[in-house]
Order: structure tokens, then sequence, then C-alpha cells
């Protein structure tokens, strides 16, 4: 997949092209991307560089996974959802059935708000990983959670049957996936990301834990 050049001046209208993201989609973007920016001032929901070049690192970033939603997938877990990513920018381009995991109740309530403004379905857990109900859903995501030998064992507890990962990570990718192949047989599938040249997503399934 070969990444975008953008242009910093148009970057919403740019990286809307990018994702292929409507009219509709594009205005909860703009939405979002306004409140987070607002609540930014009082609490800390991403970094500093981040909120500098909010479209590139958060929007690009996130929204790419929706085409790699798998077909039929009903129900999202998004763990660590934070500010809403991967899991709000996901909703809000389109994708049902969201399932927002987090454990801060100031993040949540900022969830609660952009969902609403919005207009997005999700629907915000403000609870633990550990306190969701296990083997409900579909498909796992996450970005910036843990790594994977703690993550891959947090998400397969919540998986349904025949269930998939779908993970944001950086240049150590390969590295993690050693370390959790160690305790975990998995098929992964590995595309490049559109926002970062080291950065790369994992479509993970057939997970089962080795024996001896």
């Amino acid at each position: 997949m070969t990444r975008p050049a953008i242009d910093p001046a148009r970057m919403p209208d740019e990286i809307a092209v990018a994702l292929g993201a409507d009219d509709d989609a594009r205005r909860r973007l703009e939405t979002y991307v306004a409140l987070l920016l607002k609540w930014q001032k009082a609490v800390n929901l991403i970094s500093g560089a981040g909120a500098a070049d909010v479209w590139r690192r958060h929007i690009l970033d996130c929204g790419q996974l929706a085409r790699l939603v798998p077909k039929g997938t009903q129900a999202i877990a998004d763990l660590g959802s934070g500010a809403g990513l991967p899991g709000l920018v996901l909703a809000a381009m389109g994708v049902a059935g969201v399932h927002l995991v987090e454990s801060d109740g100031r993040k949540a309530a900022f969830l609660l708000e952009a969902n609403r403004a919005m207009g997005t379905d999700a629907k915000v857990l403000n609870r633990r990983v550990e306190d969701v109900a296990p083997e409900s859903f579909d498909l796992v995501t996450s970005r910036a959670l843990a790594p994977l030998d703690r993550l891959v064992p947090m998400a397969k507890k919540l998986l349904k049957t025949g269930g998939k990962l779908l993970f944001l990570k950086g240049k150590g990718a390969e590295e993690e996936l050693t370390a959790a192949g160690q305790t975990w047989k998995m098929t992964v599938t590995r595309t490049p990301s559109l926002s970062d040249p080291e950065g790369v997503i994992l479509l993970i399934e057939d997970v089962e834990k080795r024996h001896g």
C-alpha cells in the first residue's frame, strides 16, 4: 500500500481522501478533532506533538483500520481507548458495533461527549479490561496499550470463537511478535501503515496458547 503525500495546508481534505471518508464521515471527524483539541486543554488525552499534527498522527493513523475490519464484524472492543484512538475514529468512519473500553473516568467522559456530538453509536465501557465480559467480541483493537506478549492474552479472553485482533504497532512490532510467539500460536497479516514509515498494522487470527 503506497503512503500518500499529504499537503499540510490541506491536511483534513487530503486525509479524508486518503481514508476514503465520505462527507458525513468527514464532518464527524472534524467534530471529533475540534472536541479533542478543546478537551486537551484540561485533560491529557494526547501528546503535545500529537495535538500539533492531529490529522496525520491520529486521524490517518487510526482511520486506516476501517478498511481492514473483517466483513461480518458486529461487535468490536477497543482496549484502553483513551481519546477514542482508534475506536471512536472507526465509529466516525461508519464502523458499527464499537465498544470503547477505558478505565479513566475523565477520558470516559470525553468519549461520551464526543460520541454524542458526532452522532455515532459507540458504547463507552468505563471499566478495566479485566472487567469486560469475556467471549463477547468479533474483533479487538488497540493502540499503544501494551506490548503483544501482554496484549494478546488480554484481548484473547474477549474474543468469540473465530474472533480476530487488529493492532497498530510501531517499529518494534517484529520483536513483540517474537516475544508473544513464545507463548502463543497465531496467524499474522501485516499491512504497512499509511501514517508512519516504520509502523505496521497487525491482523491476528487463529490465536491458540502453546502447550509444553
